[in-house]
């Protein structure tokens, strides 16, 4: 079992923030069971990372998850399920063409663009 710590001239893939006018560069550590292949760890991370950017990004950018300040008791696993039956909502919704997040802001801004987000599941607002 091998630590392996990407770098930037090991990989492109490091990622920048700001807070407070101070940038950091973060780069991830990956624990390896492989012998050396490069290509087979290669392939284990962009996969890894395809899995994550489809499952959680959306969530991550659209409804600013990762900055929540719920954590005790059920109230992370509620919010949790609000935000992916908000997700599919929202990305069922083909006659706006915007990203998620943006249609999530106009549908809580305009009674008319929530009923359009709810006509793609034929859900009628009276």
């Amino acid at each position: 079992m091998r630590l392996l710590r990407l770098t930037q001239q090991d990989w492109h893939g490091g990622s920048k923030r700001t807070i407070n006018r101070t940038t950091s560069t973060e780069y991830p550590y990956y624990l390896l069971n492989l012998e050396n292949n490069v290509h087979k760890f290669a392939e284990s991370v962009r996969n890894h990372w395809s899995i994550e950017n489809q499952l959680h990004w959306v969530l991550d950018v659209g409804f600013n998850e990762d900055n929540s300040q719920c954590y005790r008791g059920y109230g992370v696993e509620n919010l949790a399920v609000i935000r992916h039956i908000g997700s599919n909502l929202l990305s069922k919704d083909k006659k706006t063409t915007v990203g998620v997040k943006a249609k999530r802001l106009k549908a809580s801004w305009n009674s008319t663009d929530l009923k359009i987000t709810l006509e793609a599941f034929n859900i009628v607002i009276a």
